[in-house]
């Protein structure tokens, strides 16, 4: 019984902080996704969505392959915090993050191009800064498109 319970906590404060890292990464990604119109968006949602293609096996096996000691990513880990990331809390975080992370952007990014440039438009016109019109104006007109992927993405990791 003690040994369920410890795994219903671990997976839960994975599918927690998942959750937490990816609304904060997430964000300002699907914001320039959905504001960019540069030539190299549709490679950068390509990229963003391979998760949701590539088998997990495969994902996970590329992991190891790019976060193991002996790799690059993996050796400055190993020198900065002293720990291994493969089979770690920190390796799974980042594997989840990277294996959730269109669960999160695309409903987010759904949202911000939701929001009418006019309204945006306005705010500035009215004086507000680029930051104002982000955090005041178009977060809480795309707060369902963060509790979608809020959801999707803890639902997704556990």
């Amino acid at each position: 019984m003690n040994a369920d319970l410890q795994a219903i906590g671990l997976t839960g404060l994975l599918a927690g902080v998942t959750t937490l890292v990816l609304v904060l990464l997430a964000t300002p990604l699907a914001w320039c996704l959905a504001i960019s119109r540069s030539r190299y968006r549709p490679i950068v949602e390509s990229l963003v969505a391979m998760p949701l293609i590539l088998p997990p096996t495969v994902l996970g096996f590329y992991l190891l392959v790019f976060l193991n000691p002996e790799s690059v990513l993996g050796g400055i880990w190993v020198r900065v915090t002293g720990q291994s990331l493969t089979f770690s809390f920190s390796g799974l975080v980042i594997a989840s993050v990277i294996y959730s992370l269109p669960f999160m952007v695309q409903p987010l990014q759904g949202a911000f191009r939701a929001v009418p440039i006019s309204v945006r438009e306005s705010a500035a016109v009215l004086g507000a800064s680029p930051r104002d019109v982000f955090f005041n104006v178009v977060v809480p007109l795309a707060r369902g498109g963060f509790l979608t992927g809020i959801v999707l993405t803890f639902a997704h990791t556990i």
